[in-house]
């Protein structure tokens, strides 16, 4: 981890290595047995992207060292829908003990399980896991310092020297695989002399590729001398034996328990996240005094002259005509439409409310996550309160949603909270099935199993659809929102406006100050999630989501407020859409990623990557457009209740 105090102020759950009480250290004697347990392979790669699946450590497809007695952990929510699947294995790890040249197992790799481990080689990574910790390589970023990076690569892919007189445009370049066979297992401990026991505080692997039964055969012990490598044979007709080895190492470490996790918790390109907040600041205080300037100097202003004319009616036969006209113009005009219901309104209050719902849940998880509740040690934290907080929260979306209904007049009660509660969820739940079935299509090994969808559907019907229902039944009871002014029997009729203030060019404009705000945490969120790199910069993101959620805000109240000065009353959907827009930003961004850094193989991996895009883009979009059609509301009530109305 980063020494500099920025990152250890904005890291908070990183910086104080805070855990869970549960979480005890596991303290060993020397000689007691450590376990190593193996995880599904993961892609691998600072390109990352070959493919997004991941598979079983002991696939059919796979020749490795699978247990006689093969038995599976018990996961958390969260940890099966990460794709998490631990097992045991046959290594034989004990504390203090050094190995050297063990065999793990001997077996043979068959001619159709050769293309797959091409497959595998260059793009997959181990997962293994020592009393919790992930076994490691080291690695250094682009300013030279070093990092534990989890996983280690399956092989290695090495480009073949061309032919003579061959030119490389020219060339279809010729590749060899080598398989990693034989692995250097470094197990650094923290010693407790007045106890008599030993912590594990780290775990690194040196994997390499030796033929070691070249020599002798599958009969002889391996050579784990051996210099030359295991290289596939593509073309060969025969099976192959190989012999999987390691050593062990156990290296005295000065670091505590309490800490272990900080050469895990990296957060790369700090200076970058720093750059990045800085100039999310620098827009989001000039919108402020943009609308600072329009709230104290302007409205004032139109306000205090509105008020001042005879009556409020906005005439006084003492003014010239020419500037009364101008005078009694704009927005001033609208306070008989402002508030009038728009269309579809039942669909725009339950995306509210759904908004609203993501909104607390996201928020919830962030404090959660900046307080070091999300500790790393407990594997599928963050899924699992995410989930726990959107199922809770539908008390929320109830509330927004039917309370919101009611302020618009709607008469179909009963039926906004039911889809409010049944909708959003359903087309969702729906979603996730579908990409299931390609990863179940692709034998990957993150397909989310049928017991852990039953218990999320669980949790929905059992607990999300009543506190939903419970929620609306209380926003239907607290009654309609204090609106200032009345609405017209006869709405008004809307002039032309200019071409900027329309439904699409106005939505491109707005979205696109929200998304430069927030724009450097969405690659290395999107770098997370499809560049097999861990994302724990929760000081950074929770910052930026807050300049984000402001520069949003600020930018749909003053686009409502030029809308208003066209006179143009149908500000509901627009300052939604005017929200969310930045999620399409977010969706056309994550396009340009796939293309500069991703190199998908397959269509199923192309869809699965299109849908999670869809998925984050449009859980964003929401979300945005819940706080811009929010603030909106409060700004369009707030200048309406200044003018006097008679």
């Amino acid at each position: 981890m980063r020494r500099s105090a920025i990152l250890a102020a904005l890291l908070p759950a990183a910086a104080s290595a805070f855990y869970l009480p549960g979480a005890a250290p596991i303290s060993y004697r020397n000689g007691d047995p450590v376990e190593l347990t193996v995880n599904a392979l993961g892609p691998y790669g600072d390109w990352g992207g070959y493919g997004l699946n991941s598979y079983d450590a002991y696939d059919e497809r796979i020749p490795f060292c699978q247990p006689k007695s093969l038995h599976s952990q018990t996961l958390s929510l969260g940890s099966a829908l990460n794709g998490d699947r631990l097992y045991n294995s046959e290594f034989n790890l004990r504390m203090l003990r050094n190995e050297s040249c063990q065999t793990l197992c001997t077996t043979e790799i068959l001619p159709d399980q050769t293309g797959f481990l091409e497959t595998l080689i260059g793009h997959y990574a181990h997962r293994w896991l020592v009393d919790g910790l992930p076994a490691a390589e080291i690695r250094g970023d682009a300013d030279g310092e070093l990092f534990y990076s989890a996983g280690f690569p399956v092989g290695e892919r090495r480009v073949l020297p061309l032919a003579p007189g061959a030119v490389e445009a020219d060339a279809d370049l010729q590749f060899e695989h080598r398989l990693n066979n034989h692995f250097t297992i470094i197990v650094e401990y923290h010693p407790r002399p007045k106890e008599g026991v030993n912590r594990v505080v780290g775990v690194l692997v040196w994997p390499q590729s030796i033929d070691s039964l070249a020599v002798g055969g599958s009969t002889s012990p391996p050579d784990c001398g051996a210099q030359r490598p295991f290289i596939l044979a593509p073309d060969e007709a025969q099976s192959r034996p190989v012999s999987y080895t390691y050593d062990v190492i156990w290296r005295e470490s000065a670091v505590p328990w309490a800490t272990r996790w900080d050469n895990y918790l990296y957060v790369s390109s700090a200076r970058i996240h720093v750059l990045s907040l800085v100039n999310s600041l620098v827009v989001c205080l000039f919108l402020c005094l943009v609308v600072a300037a329009i709230l104290l100097r302007v409205l004032n202003r139109d306000i205090t002259k509105y008020n001042s004319l005879s009556g409020g009616y906005g005439y006084d036969l003492s003014i010239d005509p020419d500037e009364q006209v101008q005078d009694d113009s704009g927005w001033k005009l609208l306070h008989g439409e402002v508030f009038r219901a728009p269309k579809y309104r039942m669909w725009l209050c339950i995306t509210v409310g759904t908004g609203a719902q993501m909104a607390a849940m996201c928020g919830v998880t962030l404090v959660f996550a900046l307080f070091g509740f999300l500790s790393p040690s407990n594997r599928g934290a963050l899924s699992t309160v995410m989930v726990v907080c959107w199922t809770l929260f539908g008390f929320v979306a109830g509330y927004v949603s039917s309370r919101l209904y009611v302020t618009m007049r709607g008469d179909a009660i009963r039926k906004n909270i039911i889809y409010t509660a049944l909708v959003f969820p359903s087309v969702l739940f729906a979603f996730l099935h579908l990409l299931n079935f390609f990863l179940v299509g692709l034998g990957s090994a993150g397909a989310v199993p049928f017991g852990t969808f039953a218990a999320i559907a669980l949790m929905w019907f059992g607990i999300h659809v009543p506190l939903t229902i419970v929620g609306g039944w209380i926003g239907v009871k607290r009654g309609a929102l204090d609106v200032p002014t009345r609405v017209n029997a006869i709405p008004r009729q809307i002039p032309r406006t200019e071409w900027w203030l329309r439904p699409i060019p106005s939505a491109l404009l707005a979205g696109l100050l929200p998304f430069g705000a927030g724009f450097i945490e969405v690659y290395f969120v999107l770098q997370s999630l499809f560049g097999s790199k861990a994302y724990y910069a929760f000081g950074f993101l929770a910052l930026t989501s807050c300049l984000v959620a402001m520069t949003t805000a600020l930018t749909c109240v003053l686009f409502a407020y030029l809308q208003l000065c066209a006179e143009d009353w149908r500000w509901q959907w627009r300052s939604f859409v005017n929200g969310a827009a930045s999620g399409g930003y977010i969706a056309a961004y994550g396009l340009v990623y796939w293309a500069s850094r991703l190199h998908l193989s397959g269509i199923a991996n192309k869809v699965l990557f299109l849908g999670y895009l869809l998925f984050i883009s449009g859980m964003s979009a929401i979300v945005t457009g819940t706080i811009g059609f929010g603030a909106t509301w409060a700004f369009v009530r707030v200048i309406y209740s200044r003018v006097r109305v008679d």
